[in-house]
């Protein structure tokens, strides 16, 4: 059977947020009240993580249009909940550094709010003053998109239907890339930003050999890398995966790496595709309501339809409890070998 907009499961994504309760005006009109939605929230205002307060995985998926839901499985949140992005938080510290904190809102079935979250685009010391001096309801999904998207850093090597290994900052959009299921299709799109690597934006770096790559791999902690597994030594019940890379962390051949400025490119094709980046067979960019704020106003509804999203890749993610061990990387690299 065909697969339509509608029936395919789209890829769910696990966000660390705080609950309201955790960040709290310590000064300002607000003194007092919990983290809130931006109707409610005063510039100048300043706001503290409180000392015990520990960030919780929220998992959200994208609905076809409108607001996202809480997905099955969340460790936080209401299953099924409504859940809104409202306004991103400009903060500044005492040093005069500024981070920024989406907040978000999950409703009931009749609108009423159960809880409200910040998901930190930096990270947050706790007893430390943080003053509001921008409130953006406009920025928020856009902010969002960026931690969304499937990125991969400079220099990454991208193989082209040639075979040529050609860094990603060096394609241009019409060349033809070498792809999984449709053998080669030209570049739509591409898209870039520099981000601060940190929090959610710190760089994955796969080291040489880890996945049988040539080179280190350096992407996003939420890209999906494609493992086929000639013998099923994960556990997974199935030959063909979809992992995302920061479940592989294991401060080893794996690591998150944080610091300075990292580089982001996306690649757009008419459908969402597996590409090979440093050898390792890897996911395009996704066009979805989490990822559609990123994209360029120019770009045709062919590939902001319902067909991006046809690529037969639905239900081969594999969830984080599988993978919560500290030689995933080394068994799927065995996997795929043996």
């Amino acid at each position: 059977m065909t697969q339509t907009a509608s029936n395919i499961a789209k890829p769910a994504q696990s966000i660390p947020v705080f609950r309201s309760g955790a960040f709290c005006a310590s000064h300002g009109v607000n003194m007092g009240d919990a983290l809130s939605f931006a109707s409610e929230l005063m510039l100048d205002d300043t706001y503290q993580i409180a000392e015990d307060a520990k960030m919780e995985r929220l998992t959200i998926i994208a609905s076809d249009a409108g607001p996202f839901h809480i997905a099955n499985g969340t460790a936080l949140g209401t299953e099924g909940a409504v859940l809104h992005l409202d306004c991103c938080v400009t903060l500044m510290g005492n040093d005069g550094s500024t981070t920024e904190v989406i907040v978000l809102v999950e409703v009931d079935d009749d609108g009423d709010i159960n809880e409200i979250y910040g998901l930190p685009l930096a990270p947050l010391a706790s007893k430390t003053d943080y003053r509001i001096v921008g409130i953006n309801q406009d920025a928020a999904r856009a902010k969002f998109a960026e931690v969304a998207c499937s990125s991969f850093a400079r220099g990454t090597h991208v193989t082209l239907a040639s075979g040529a290994q050609v860094p990603i900052e060096n394609l241009t959009v019409g060349d033809m890339v070498l792809t999984r299921d449709d053998g080669a299709q030209p570049i739509r799109w591409i898209g870039q930003t520099t981000v601060r690597a940190v929090g959610e934006f710190a760089p994955i770096v796969i080291a040489a050999g880890a996945l049988n790559n040539e080179n280190d791999l350096t992407l996003s902690p939420d890209h999906r890398l494609f493992i086929y597994q000639r013998s099923d030594q994960l556990g997974a019940g199935r030959s063909e995966l979809l992992v995302k890379a920061r479940h592989l962390v294991n401060g080893d051949s794996v690591i998150r790496q944080d610091g300075g400025f990292v580089d982001y490119f996306q690649l757009l094709f008419d459908r969402h595709q597996i590409v090979y980046a440093e050898g390792i067979a890897a996911e395009t960019l996704l066009v979805d309501t989490r990822t559609r704020p990123a994209l360029p106003e120019g770009l045709t509804e062919k590939l902001l339809g319902p067909n991006h999203e046809s690529s037969g890749l639905s239900g081969l993610e594999v969830s984080e409890t599988l993978l919560d061990r500290p030689d995933a990387a080394e068994i799927l690299r065995r996997a795929s070998t043996r």
